[in-house]
């Protein structure tokens, strides 16, 4: 239990990033990050099985498609209702029902679907076997952190998204446009979602439904740990992480979705800003 809870709590972190990234800069709550998961995934099949692609080039072309696809959206749709938080919840989620629709009417159905693992096979850890694609995962959640941190703290455009962030009005005095970083944000959260669903859809199949699941964990994440806080979403990955694991393993594998709709509700309830959250707007609005 140990061990597979901090494998999920990996996978929880990694799949949150992006949408916590997205939040912190461009305050855009995205709902459409699970069903630009699963199109990542589908996207990266069809590259692999129809245009015979390898997968690492597969990979490559779905992050950097839909980045791009993810600062469309905002430029195209969000940019236009910034501001206006239920308009923008409305048109993300309604993004996110079309692309899952969509997917669903063009015939990815069923449990056909999945992703080669990086490299096969198992260890022994604690008299548990492990696959090693779930250590990938592990390293890969410290790697990406680790980059972020660096981006941020140490590029150009990095200490933009931090300007925008904290003062925006300030950083438009500064010569620093918001749209632009907001579109930017949007664009690189989009790409690592698509990184999480490379990493993470081997261990098991895409399917369309998953989107709604993969959205409601990232957001209880996101929440508990207080939307645009790193160092949160850590802490809130372990929490919910060996949270779900323990129910799975005492109750059901079906009860872990509850635990993160359980973590909302009593977060909001006791600490609408979440554990390291500074989004004190959200705190009064509750």
């Amino acid at each position: 239990m140990l061990v597979y809870g901090l494998i999920n709590s990996a996978v929880l972190a990694v799949m949150a990033l992006g949408f916590n990234l997205t939040f912190g800069i461009s305050g855009v709550a995205n709902f459409a990050y699970g069903a630009i998961y699963v199109v990542s995934g589908f996207l990266t099949w069809t590259l692999i099985n129809h245009l015979d692609l390898p997968y690492a080039l597969s990979a490559i072309l779905t992050i950097i498609i839909i980045g791009v696809f993810g600062g469309l959206i905002y430029k195209l749709i969000i940019r236009r209702i910034r501001g206006l938080v239920i308009s923008e919840v409305i048109a993300t989620l309604g993004i996110s029902i079309v692309i899952l629709e969509f997917l669903r009417y063009v015939g990815f159905i069923g449990f056909k679907y999945s992703l080669p693992v990086f490299i096969k096979g198992s260890v022994e850890i604690f008299d548990a076997y492990v696959d090693i694609q779930r250590f990938f995962i592990i390293v890969l959640g410290i790697l990406l952190i680790t980059g972020l941190y660096l981006f941020t703290h140490h590029t150009k455009i990095g200490l933009a998204f931090r300007g925008i962030a904290q003062e925006e009005h300030t950083s438009l005095s500064l010569g620093i446009n918001p749209d632009r970083i907001a579109s930017f944000s949007m664009g690189l959260g989009s790409s690592l979602c698509a990184f999480a669903a490379i990493v993470i859809l081997p261990l098991g199949t895409i399917t369309v439904d998953s989107g709604y699941d993969v959205l409601i964990n990232a957001l209880s994440v996101c929440i508990v740990g207080g939307l645009g806080s790193t160092f949160g979403v850590i802490i809130a990955s372990f929490i919910i992480g060996y949270a779900q694991t323990i129910t799975a393993t005492y109750l059901s594998p079906h009860w872990t979705i509850i635990v993160s709709l359980c973590a909302i509700l009593i977060i909001l309830a006791i600490k609408p800003s979440g554990l390291l959250g500074h989004q004190k707007e959200l705190e009064e609005r509750v």
